[in-house]
């Protein structure tokens, strides 16, 4: 097993991802206030990719702050659409306009990760993904979407890669991992050097 480090973030997604690569880690959500974080970036004119990179430190920072010694992980996903943020859904009527918004086009799913000890980052990486939704009527968006339980659908932004949701898809140009939030590559490499 890799370092124990602490993973400050509720993802079961990103902890099952860890866990497979053999990083053991403690949950400790870091219950940052997003939309608030992410309304004052876009008021200062942040790309998606600035908003995850913030998101992502702000995490790790404040649960490092209180960890003292031990390796914070934090992240943060998002989607950009044309230079255009677009957040997880809060429920299932916006989880449709989402899909709505990405039926036939080309978007980005970006993850970011930070590692930070002592309160402050010390390693930070962000990776993208290009994907192609295929064109769907609004009742084939709502059938695919009656599919996913809710657990899964808030937790994934709106497609599971690994499910349902690669149907979805004409084409996908990325590491997957970096899709279902984690690019675990790049930080067992970076764990491996610090261990």
């Amino acid at each position: 097993m890799l370092n124990n480090i602490i993973l400050a973030s509720k993802s079961k997604v990103r902890k099952d991802i860890l866990i497979k690569n053999n990083i053991n880690c403690d949950v400790r959500p870091s219950n940052v206030d997003e939309d608030m974080i992410k309304e004052s970036l876009l008021n200062e004119n942040a790309t998606p990719e600035i908003i995850s990179k913030n998101l992502a430190e702000l995490k790790a920072n404040k649960i490092s702050s209180k960890a003292h010694e031990q390796i914070v992980l934090g992240a943060d996903s998002v989607i950009d659409l044309e230079g255009q943020l677009i957040s997880k859904p809060r429920d299932r009527q916006e989880a449709l306009l989402i899909l709505k918004k990405l039926n036939g086009k080309q978007h980005y799913l970006i993850s970011s990760v930070c590692i930070s000890k002592n309160g402050s980052m010390i390693w930070n990486y962000t990776d993208k993904a290009k994907l192609t939704m295929k064109n769907f009527s609004e009742k084939e968006l709502i059938e695919y979407l009656s599919k996913i339980p809710d657990t899964a659908l808030y937790a994934y932004n709106v497609y599971q890669i690994e499910g349902e949701g690669r149907r979805l898809f004409s084409e996908i140009i990325g590491d997957e991992d970096t899709i279902m939030g984690l690019p675990i590559k790049k930080i067992k490499d970076y764990l491996e050097k610090i261990k």
